[in-house]
């Protein structure tokens, strides 16, 4: 079966250089969920020993309960992908059809329509309805031969959109009762102070009340590479939040800055945040940024 136009998109090319057998394993599946930005970085990272660092890290960014023992992102990424395999062969493994690929990124559609019977005469097979209220999505497979190979026709909804949030492991659990919300936020940097600056909308906050203030606990985490692969540093900090409730008509955005001294050229700021007082949706998000001097 050939990959339809809108999952090449989402498959990420066969690395040009030689790969240690454990990075090979690894980027095998995990490309299907690497960012552009992630793929980019691995595959120009110089030795096995950073490319363990980066498998580690790639992980543990998308843990949605890092306190656990437990990465149930990762374990339900491979045991998706084992589903896969026994349900959607279609003469390749199932992880490489359409179906396949859309099970391991969304899991099991909320609602699930097959119509034998249709006036299409381009489709000699069935028609699919894959359909996720979550991400307000409905998928459509057709099996044009009839032999039981499907391929995606059309979609409704924000199909890229939701797919990024997936890769960045803004993803639900549903089925281990984990459902994580999401925020949109903003980074830039300082040059003169050499500060990272992120902005928060206050809108996404459910703050605490404490007497007279409105208060949030945020854990900043921060991956920095150069653009060529190299990376620079990782981070972590801890902020506390105190508003009155009149800031909330004065102020859109809560600011945090962190100092962070680079010299001129291009970075990925790789930013996660969490909350640990569940104030603030667990988010993250990859910011390309130039310096200039």
């Amino acid at each position: 079966m050939v990959i339809s136009n809108i999952m090449l998109r989402f498959y990420s090319c066969i690395p040009q250089i030689k790969l240690d057998p454990e990075s090979q394993k690894f980027y095998e599946y995990a490309r299907l969920i690497m960012t552009s930005e992630e793929n980019k970085i691995f595959l120009q990272l110089r030795d096995e020993q950073a490319r363990k660092e980066f498998i580690e890290e790639f992980w543990a960014k998308r843990d949605p309960d890092p306190e656990t023992e437990e990465n149930e992102f990762k374990n339900e990424f491979y045991r998706r992908i084992d589903y896969a395999n026994k349900h959607f062969n279609e003469g390749i493994p199932g992880w490489k059809t359409d179906r396949g690929r859309i099970y391991i990124y969304m899991g099991p559609p909320d609602k699930f329509e097959e119509f034998f019977s249709h006036n299409d005469p381009e489709i000699r097979g069935s028609i699919l309805w894959w359909i996720y209220y979550d991400y307000e999505l409905v998928i459509e497979f057709v099996d044009r031969r009839g032999m039981n190979h499907y391929e995606i026709r059309t979609y409704s909804g924000d199909f890229f959109g939701a797919m990024e949030k997936i890769k960045l492991g803004q993803i639900g659990l549903k089925e281990k009762g984990l459902k994580i919300r999401q925020a949109d936020f903003d980074l830039t940097y300082d040059e003169r102070s050499q500060e990272a600056v992120v902005s928060l909308p206050l809108k996404s906050f459910k703050f605490l009340i404490e007497g007279e203030e409105m208060v949030s606990r945020l854990g900043f985490e921060f991956y920095l590479y150069r653009t060529d692969g190299e990376k620079v540093q990782r981070f972590k900090e801890k902020r506390l939040l105190k508003l009155k409730e009149a800031d909330l008509t004065k102020m859109q955005t809560a600011e945090f800055r962190f100092l962070c001294p680079l010299g001129a050229g291009n970075y990925y700021f790789d930013c996660l945040i969490l909350s640990e007082d569940e104030t603030f949706p667990r988010t993250r998000k990859i910011f390309e940024i130039t310096v200039k001097k």
